[in-house]
This record gives structure tokens, sequence and C-alpha cells, in this order.
């Protein structure tokens, strides 16, 4: 089997096809090889989500997802607003789509969801000394708030009741830095 020191692509040129809230974007690389290819990808300015604990609980929104046809149990999230930090965004989306705040919110990890396709970073906290408020979700979205017993929650992702990619990361986060 081979090996690469220096896994490495060189962008030569950047071409935006698509611009509005996720960008589409076709840049030429300078291969290792020596070759040039192309790289068709999401440009994304990145988002947040939060795991907002209270107790042995968790909350957790419901809503349509119309990609995959199907309604979702998510943490909340959302895209990262152009001069928004990260940890901004999270208290941002955490009172928007439940209505909370909390005292505390832990930066806990960064991933990239989607790195063949996409330039996504997805922040994710933990909120815990939460107060409750009134909710403001977007104009088009539709959103129920559930409070979920974490041994329910991880039930839940066992059976595939619970699919999205970073709700499963801070269950399993949760469980495996507080079940000891």
């Amino acid at each position: 089997m081979k090996h690469y020191s220096k896994l490495k692509e060189t962008k030569i040129s950047s071409q935006t096809l698509f611009k509005g809230v996720l960008g589409v974007k076709l840049d030429t690389v300078k291969l290792i090889n020596g070759h040039t290819s192309t790289r068709l990808y999401f440009d994304h300015r990145g988002a947040s989500g939060v795991l907002p604990v209270e107790g042995d609980c968790v909350y957790l929104v419901q809503q349509y997802r119309y990609p995959i046809g199907k309604v979702t149990l998510e943490i909340p999230a959302g895209k990262r607003e152009k001069g928004q930090t990260f940890l901004t965004c999270a208290r941002a989306e955490l009172k928007q789509e439940t209505g909370m705040r909390a005292k505390s919110i832990k930066h806990v990890m960064m991933f990239n969801p989607s790195n063949a396709f996409s330039n996504e970073q997805l922040h994710l906290y933990v909120a815990t000394g939460l107060t409750r408020g009134k909710d403001s979700p977007d104009e088009d979205e539709f959103i129920n708030l559930k409070k979920i017993p974490f041994s329910q929650a991880y039930k839940m992702v066992e059976k595939g009741e619970i699919c999205d990619a970073k709700t499963i990361i801070m269950l399993q986060w949760w469980k495996l830095h507080t079940c000891k």
C-alpha cells in the first residue's frame, strides 16, 4: 500500500456557481501528482447545536425535514449569521427554538458533518441552568419542544427513532461523560 507524505491539494482557481444561505463553489485544484482536477462543494458559514440538559432529561425539538421527508427529533441548532460567533449562535438558537436561556453553555466539540462535499463546521455545546421564556422560531419553522429522559433518548437512538447526526453525537457524548 502506498503512503503519501503530503496529502494536500492546492487551489488554482475558484468559481461561485450559486450564492445564498448556502453557496455552491467549483474549484480547480492541483493534485499531489501534478495533475489538475475540480472540486464541487457547498460553501457554508457554519452552525451551532446545543444539548439542553435539565436533571436526567434533555430537550429536543421535533420538526419536519423536507429533504428526508420525515419528522425528526434534534437538538436545537442553526446556521451562524454573518459576523456571529459560534457561541452567540448557540445561545440564539437555544432561545429561538426552545425559549430557554442557559446559565452555562460549554463548548464540547467541532466537527465537519459532510467533509466530502461541504466546508461546514458544526460547533456543539451543552447548556445547563435552564430558564424558560418565549420561543421565537423563524416564520418557516414549525417546532414542537419535547422533554425526554436520557434513558429514553438512548433507546430512541438504538431503534433509529433519532437519526440526526449532531443529536446522536451529543447524546453519546453525554452518556460517555456522565455515565461512569
